[in-house]
């Protein structure tokens, strides 16, 4: 199978049902990002913290149900798609991770050690992929556990990146105004 076709030359794309698109749509705008951000997580691992590169991988398993989730414009039952056990699973994390760190009593700077740093990036990617969605929705039915999804898992980066910083033994930076 060759990796070039060469149908894209015309800066149209096929959905998952054949449909023809514009590249610059909202729907490939949205999982565009979604697959940015997935490259981005692929990235930070390993990051020396074995239970936060395990997350990681699940992490990305599951953004490429989000990618499939939004090319596709008429899914059926049996389609990939993001699920309220998805985002669950996110929320376990928070709560487990939040029990290993300091309350928050300001914001921080996105800094720290170079998966730390990463962390908080990949967290603003995961914020943009969030707004293409809620913009795709506007135009489009989409499945809302995804968009759900991916503003919990902006809050997991966040606390992923909060603990690996503390076991990487860098202090939490707070803006000064």
């Amino acid at each position: 199978m060759s990796i070039y076709t060469g149908r894209g030359d015309d800066g149209k794309t096929d959905l998952r049902d054949m449909t023809r698109v514009s590249k610059s749509s909202p729907r490939i705008e949205a999982y565009g990002t979604v697959d940015e951000l997935n490259a981005l997580v692929g990235t930070i691992r390993p990051t020396g913290h074995d239970d936060i590169d395990d997350r990681l991988q699940t992490v990305q398993n599951h953004l490429h149900v989000v990618q499939a989730d939004f090319a596709n414009p008429d899914p059926d039952e049996d389609d990939p798609a993001i699920r309220a056990d998805h985002v669950e699973t996110v929320e376990d994390w928070i709560d487990e991770y939040d029990e290993e760190l300091e309350p928050l009593t300001s914001f921080v700077l996105p800094t720290g050690s170079d998966s730390g740093a990463r962390l908080h990036h990949a967290r603003t990617v995961c914020r943009r992929a969030e707004r293409r969605a809620v913009d795709l929705a506007t135009a489009e039915e989409i499945n809302e556990q995804a968009v759900q999804y991916l503003n919990r898992l902006s809050d997991g980066l966040f606390t992923f990146a909060r603990v690996v910083n503390k076991r990487d033994g860098e202090p939490e930076e707070a803006p000064e105004y």
